[in-house]
Formats: C-alpha cells, structure tokens, sequence
C-alpha cells in the first residue's frame, strides 16, 4: 500500500482541493484539472490523491529538470514506496538524418547516461512486479520502447533447490541482453566463479550470488563493491519477521527494452524480407539503384546481427514486426505498461499541463518529417515510420484518469474538463451531478500554506534595463537574497553572465544546452549560497522550488511572444512567490496586452490571498527547505556527476584526480573531456582546450 509521510497536513485550500479530485476520480471523471497557484503545494496535493485512493500513479513533465524535482518530491513523500524516475537516457544525441540539398547523411550518434538508463529499466520492472508504483517522467514516456508484455516474457527464474546448469543459465543471460564480465563487474553483467555466479541487473544498485553445486543452495543479495551481502526481506515486503539474506526465488528481467525472441524474429524475418524485397524494387523502378542498394545493404546487415547477437543499434525501427502491430499501429510505450498490468486503475497526472500539453501535441509531427526523408532515400524500410512518439488522440485515449496540474492550465483543459460532456460520455454516473453543482471540474490552490502572497509588481522603463538591474541586485545581495533574471536568448543569458562576472557579482546561466542533472546541481548551487544571481530563458519558469530567491527581473518584456505571452510571463513571476519579500520587476516600454492581463492576474489573487491571511490572522514567512539528495546517490557515480559542469576551467581541471578513477569511470570522464575539448575549441577558446587536451592525456596514460 502507499503510505504518505510527511511532516504537515493538508492545509489552506488543500483539502478541498484533494476531496475533490478524489471524489471526481471514484465518480468516474476521466479529466479534471488542478489550477494551483506557485507554491500552493501542488505536489503534495497530488500525493495527497494518490495516498487517499491507492493507485499507482505517472506523473508527466515536460522537462527533465522539473521531473528530477517532482522525482525527489515524491521519493521524500513515498519513501517505502517505488518511486521510479523515467527521462530520456542521453547526454548527448544526434538523430539518425539526411539532407539530401548536399548529400549528407548523419548516422546517429548517442551517448547514453548509464544511471538514467538503469532508472528507466527500474521504472518497468516496478510496473511488473508492484502495486505501489509512482513514475515521474518526462514526455520520452509517449515513445515507443516495446511491447511489455515481450519484456515480461523474457525473465530467467533461478529457484532455491533447482538444478544449476551454468551454460543454460548464461545462454539465458545473454539472450536478456547480459554481457559476461569477469573484471569490469557493472550493471548488466554477470560474471562466474568457483561456486557462485554474480549477476549484476540492470535495474538494480546490487548484485546477486547464487552459490550452487550440482544445484542452486542460496541465492543473495550483496554489495557490487564491498562484497558484503545485504540483508533484505523483498520475498515477503508485508512479512513482520526479521530481514534475511536468503532469497527462495530470484527473477531477472532484461538489461534493454528492446527484446526479440529467436521464435519472434523466425516469424518476423521473412515479413522484413518481404517489404526489403517490395521497396528495393520500387526504387529500381524509379531508376533509384544507389537508393535500392543501400537499402539491401542496411537491412540484411540487421537482419544478421539480430540473429545472432538479438540486438543491433536502430533495432527499435523493426520494432512493428516484432510486436505483432499492422502498419499504423501504435507503438507501445509507458503508458501501455501501466494499461497492461493496472486495466483502469492507475492516474496520470500532467505537471505544469499549459506546457506540457502542447509539447505532446507536437512530438509525432517532427519525428515524421525526419523519417520521410531516411525512407525516401533508403535509408530505412518504411516500418520506421511505426517507431515513433504516440499521436495526441493516441495518448489521450490510454489514461483512465487525467489530472491536469497548472498556474495558468489552457482554455483546452477548462473546456475538456466540463463536467457536462464527460457525464454524456459516462452512463451510470448520476452521482456526478449530486457531487458536483458547477459546471467545471477545476479545483483551485490559490492560498499558500505558507500564507505567501504573490510578489509585489513594479514596471519600469527597458531603456536602461541593465544599469537599473545592477542596482537592484547589489540591494538584494547585501541582504543575502538571490536574483532570477529572465532573457530572451542564450546568447543575452550567457554575455549578461559574463558582464556581471566582471562586476564582482557571482552568477550563472541555465539553458537548455546543460546536461540534464547538471542543471539540478546549478539550482542547488544556488541554494548552497556559491552565487547570487541565477540568469536563464523560459527554464526558470515552471516548478523550480527557490525560497531564497526574493527578485524576479524580467528583462525586453513587451517583445510580445511565447516567452513574454500572459502564461509565460505568469509563470515567471511566480517564481518570486516563494519569499515574503518576493518582488518582480518588469522592464518594458510598452505595456502589451500579455503584460497587462498577466499583472492583473497576479493582482487578483494577491488581492485575495491578502484578504484570507487577514480573515485567519496569519502571518506570512519565508520557509526555507531543506535541499534534497541527489537523484545520483551512488558514490562512483556521484564522483563523473561532479565532472558534467558545462563550464571547465583550470581548477576544475586540477581537481580531477585521476588515482581515485576505476578504468570504466576513466573512460566515461575522457569522452566528456573530449566533446568539452572540441566544445572550447569552436568557441575560439583555444587556451582551455589545451588544458582539456592535457588532462586527457593525463587521464589515457
């Protein structure tokens, strides 16, 4: 069961907020939204429903930081619980494409981040094997990663008593995508000795030893590292005895999504060979030879290293043949692994929807145009077309329940959430009606629990934008308060950092260019007091959690827009509604239709929020929390993390010590040192790249 911990109770308008969408979930109510305002605890309200009626959750993002801090969020909530995190697994990607206006084909290059891909492997087995699952993910969920019910076919089952035959069990291991590794003992291997195997899972942060004779006498968990066996009692979770070792029986589900059957692709093998066979001849036919030879050349090349190995790198484009889907089809994702092991029973809740939203709407459209043009060239059978993200109607149809959280949720999610259309759509709900005497299902947060108004307001001339702003932030520093100041471009977020370096003044910049948990560790950063003023674009806008941060300046903002629109421009200055002293600054020449509406909106609910505080006597105070763990907990991990800072300089650089690196972390490091080399040198910073180069040197020798 889920069970809730936390050291407040529901409070302000909270409980009603949680009574309600409770109610409107157990009556049947397919769509409801959540409109909060920033720091009304949103996020708690949502653990309030998941709490209260008992099903597993998703949780959807629409980046990867905002999903790291829902992830920390709900893991602090749910500590018992399986809480999983589920983002894209690349640092660094490079879609498969072609450009045919010069001939240049780009193969696709990815590195993969070895952490976020066991916890995405974590995500699916937890859906597979438990009832108090919650998943925190970005928009990758809506991408096809494979059937899951393939993925929970392929399990090797070892038993206490059983026989123990090594090359059976190591046949298994590898068909489940398990390499054997004798000395570089790491996630997805597994390795033999004298009388025990270690099988090191993918999804997992230890390891299990299964002694044997002619048969299996223990199996246990133990630490990759020390050695050391672990006690548990994962066999029995509601048993009240004392932990043990000793596990009766042990499943070990695959290292990769992806999985082919040998019995699977004999089926599939000749349907391939089929359409290679029917597109070759087409482009023969439209005298397209180099086209219809490549095709050949590509596809038998992956029809051999499937048959052999069961895996080759693009294996997901065959995916339609191996899933059994007919062209068009959707593909299976996320969401289907709920679908299938939850029927109707599980929520999904989309943070910050007005964002979140539109950015599944245009997922499919993007993917297609690039795939048109590798299959018009040969490049790939027309079958790729079926790997790909879910159209909207797609997704939308999956999820029993949909929760919309916002500031600012859009006029769609008002409309869909009419209470009218969705009790035409519902035949023996009548009870609706009774619970529900308003025509929406909209639940409103607008009162902080801290008692927190939203921020004061100020607009000023952009003229002299940038020499007002300084004095502004030289006022906040000297009272120990941060500064978030919002451009229009990375170039301007980047120059502004440098000019405020050059005054003395400790700053950093955010944008989208910066590794995904790096950007956590910056936030942190900011938190931990090693700088003041924090310079981004539109990611220092929805969900950052910054009590310390007291100014919001928002600089070119009538240059009317998707960044200065009445959403984006509410959004952002919510981002100083989490401090009593929060003030937002806004610097315009004109007062643009967004500008007004969004200051009145703003307006309206401090208004309110004022008038609440006086009616209960409260008086409002900045709660700082405490900062959370790291999503990497892992102490070789955590040592590469330290590394990903997107801006290297000489005292990072003498700060690595390369004694302390194992060869597999050494590695990792050298790769990142190699693209930052290459990075630096673009930029004509050929000094720093020389150091770069030498400390790889370093670190090959």
């Amino acid at each position: 069961m889920f069970k809730l911990k936390a050291d407040f109770k529901p409070t302000a308008d909270q409980p009603q907020a949680i009574e309600k969408l409770v109610h409107g979930v157990k009556n049947g109510l397919k769509n409801q939204v959540l409109l909060g305002v920033t720091g009304s605890g949103k996020t708690f309200t949502m653990a309030n429903v998941i709490d209260e009626l008992q099903m597993p959750a998703l949780v959807i993002s629409h980046n990867k930081t905002l999903a790291g801090q829902l992830f920390q969020e709900m893991r602090q909530f749910f500590p018992e619980n399986a809480v999983s995190y589920f983002v894209s697994y690349y640092d660094y990607y490079q879609p498969e494409a072609y450009m045919p206006q010069t001939d240049t084909y780009i193969e696709k290059e990815a590195q993969i981040n070895d952490l976020i891909d066991k916890l995405r492997l974590q995500a699916t087995t937890n859906i597979l094997t438990r009832n108090d699952v919650i998943v925190v993910a970005s928009v990758s969920c809506i991408y096809n990663i494979g059937s899951p019910i393939e993925y929970g076919n392929f399990i090797l089952k070892l038993t206490e008593g059983s026989d123990f035959i090594l090359d059976e069990i190591a046949r298994r291991l590898a068909e489940l995508q398990y390499e054997r590794s004798e000395f570089d003992f790491k996630r997805g291997t597994f390795r033999v000795r004298n009388n025990y195997l270690d099988i090191y899972p993918a999804y997992e942060d230890f390891g299990y030893r299964v002694y044997h004779n002619n048969n299996i006498s223990k199996i246990v968990r133990f630490n990759p590292l020390t050695g050391i066996e672990i006690k548990s009692k994962i066999q029995n979770p509601k048993s009240k005895t004392n932990p043990k070792s000793k596990i009766e029986n042990l499943i070990i589900y695959p290292a990769k999504h992806y999985m082919t059957d040998s019995r699977v692709f004999k089926q599939a093998e000749p349907q391939i060979r089929n359409d290679l066979q029917k597109e070759a001849a087409f482009f023969k036919k439209e005298k397209m030879i180099v086209e219809a030879e490549r095709l050949t050349r590509r596809v038998n090349y992956d029809l051999e290293m499937i048959k052999e190995v069961g895996y080759v790198n693009g294996i997901e484009n065959y995916s339609r043949y191996f899933d059994g889907r007919a062209p068009g089809d959707a593909p299976y994702t996320l969401l289907d692994y709920f679908k299938q092991t939850y029927g109707n029973d599980f929520l999904v809740f989309i943070d910050e929807s007005h964002m979140t939203i539109p950015q599944i709407q245009g997922m499919f459209n993007g993917d297609y145009s690039r795939k048109k043009i590798l299959t018009s060239f040969g490049f790939r059978l027309k079958a790729a077309f079926d790997n790909r993200p879910l159209k909207f109607d797609e997704f939308y149809k999956i999820p029993p329940y949909i929760i919309y959280s916002s500031a600012t949720p859009s006029e769609w999610e008002i409309k869909i959430s009419n209470i009218k259309s969705q009790i035409l759509n519902k035949q023996n709900n009548n009870n609706i009606r009774k619970i529900y005497k308003q025509t929406s299902a909209v639940s409103e947060q607008l009162i902080r629990p801290t008692g927190i108004p939203d921020p004061k307001i100020k607009i000023r001339q952009a003229k002299n934008e940038i020499k007002d702003l300084m004095v502004e932030i030289v006022k906040q520093v000297k009272l120990k308060r941060k500064v978030l100041v919002t451009t229009l471009t990375k170039r301007i977020a980047e120059d502004l950092t440098n000019f405020l370096k050059e005054k003395k003044i400790r700053t950093e910049y955010l944008h989208s260019d910066i590794e995904t948990l790096e950007r956590s560790n910056i936030l942190d950063n900011l938190r931990k007091n090693k700088y003041d003023v924090l310079v981004g674009i539109n990611l220092l806008r929805e969900g950052l959690d910054l009590p310390e941060v007291a100014l919001v300046a928002i600089l070119d903002a009538d240059k009317e827009g998707f960044l200065r629109s009445k959403t984006a421009l509410i959004q952002t200055m919510g981002r100083a509604a989490r401090n009593v002293d929060g003030l937002v600054i806004i610097y315009a020449d004109i007062l643009t239709k967004s500008i007004r509406a969004a200051v009145n909106e703003i307006e309206r609910r401090r208004k309110y929020q004022l008038e609440y505080n006086k009616k209960h006597k409260i008086n409002p105070k900045t709660i700082y929390k405490p900062i959370r763990e790291k999503i990497i907990e892992q102490a070789e991990d955590q040592l590469i993390y330290e590394h990903r800072s997107t801006v290297y300089n000489q005292e990072i650089l003498s700060n690595i010590k390369t004694e302390s690196l194992t060869p597999y972390d050494k590695n990792k490091l050298i790769k990142r040192l190699e693209r930052e080399m290459k990075r630096q040198a673009t930029e004509l910073n050929f000094e720093l790249a020389i150091k770069i180069r030498d400390k790889v040197k370093e670190l090959k020798n």
